[in-house]
């Protein structure tokens, strides 16, 4: 399992290959649940989104291989193909057609291949796993990996860092590699935090895991919030247990629900993807005030510019 030790020394590894993302203060938001809510900016990553922490710190530590590859829903894809392009190696990024075409693009640009497989994000993971088998490339799958959890929880250092008297982190909940690097890091130097996971309701797959006492397969929906599409894979060792053991309380959103969110923190000068909108969107609904102070992390900043300016139309 990953634990401090881990999580401290990729924030040494990957120090200069990440931004130190700024917090801010939300007025509206604090007004909203009765107490200060703080946002973590990690859409200002350079990749846009978190992902580049374990990204950044699995590639630090391969030896030599052909090339990377992995199965994305698009930020791990983009976050791999620029830590690849840093060392010179060839990157193939397996991508389902669900992948909006804005983060295909973006993989694209970084010098990378999109391969395109499937209909879900476990689809194109047996594209990677043959790339693994018969090409030697080295695998690094989004989440259930050691080295890509220690370098999500690098996050979480820099949110105590800045704002020490946090109570509550709430979290975007997918694979688990976010919140279960964030919660062995905070749990550790802070037992008495408490870490909230936030997911869509359509296709959810942690959370119907965790509701059957197994990693399950779940069908993979179109949803605002596409980034946290995809399953936990059944043979997943590393983030089920540890968000099942470490996650204090789960909030699933609705579609309409996330679009609310997403509108908020547009009108606030944050323009984030779905999987970045479900902290405020569940503060908006009114299922999660507290504890306080509580931080949101704004995960990623993706969207497709004309699926973003068609939500704020819709208000």
């Amino acid at each position: 399992m990953v634990g401090l030790d881990q999580v401290l020394a990729a924030r040494d590894r990957i120090a200069g290959q990440v931004v130190q993302t700024p917090v801010a203060l939300s007025d509206r938001l604090s007004a909203h649940a009765g107490g200060p809510v703080w946002l973590k900016l990690e859409h200002r990553q350079t990749t846009g989104a978190f992902k580049l922490r374990g990204a950044a710190n699995a590639v630090a530590l391969l030896g030599d291989v052909a090339g990377v590859t992995t199965a994305s829903t698009g930020n791990h894809g983009r976050a791999l193909a620029h830590a690849a392009r840093a060392r010179g190696l060839r990157a193939v990024i397996c991508l389902s057609r669900l992948v909006p075409q804005n983060k295909i693009d973006a993989i694209t640009a970084l010098g990378a291949e999109a391969r395109i497989i499937g209909d879900s994000q476990d689809d194109a993971f047996l594209e990677a796993q043959r790339l693994e088998r018969d090409e030697g490339f080295a695998l690094i799958p989004p989440f259930d990996h050691a080295d890509v959890i220690a370098g999500q929880g690098t996050l979480a250092l820099e949110i105590l860092d800045q704002i020490p008297q946090a109570a509550g982190i709430a979290v975007p909940l997918s694979g688990g590699g976010l919140l279960a690097g964030a919660a062995v890091a905070a749990k550790a130097l802070r037992p008495d935090i408490r870490i909230i996971g936030l997911c869509m309701e359509r296709g959810a797959a942690m959370a119907a895991s965790l509701a059957a006492g197994q990693p399950v397969e779940v069908t993979e929906l179109a949803t605002l919030a596409d980034s946290l599409g995809g399953g936990i894979g059944l043979s997943n060792r590393l983030t089920y247990p540890m968000v099942r053991d470490l996650m204090d309380d789960l909030i699933l959103l609705t579609e309409d629900q996330i679009a609310t969110g997403l509108r908020h923190l547009a009108h606030d000068g944050h323009v984030v993807e779905g999987a970045a909108a479900v902290g405020a969107a569940a503060v908006l609904a009114g299922r999660l005030a507290g504890p306080f102070p509580l931080v949101l992390i704004l995960s990623g900043s993706n969207i497709d510019p004309a699926a973003h300016a068609a939500i704020l139309r819709a208000a």
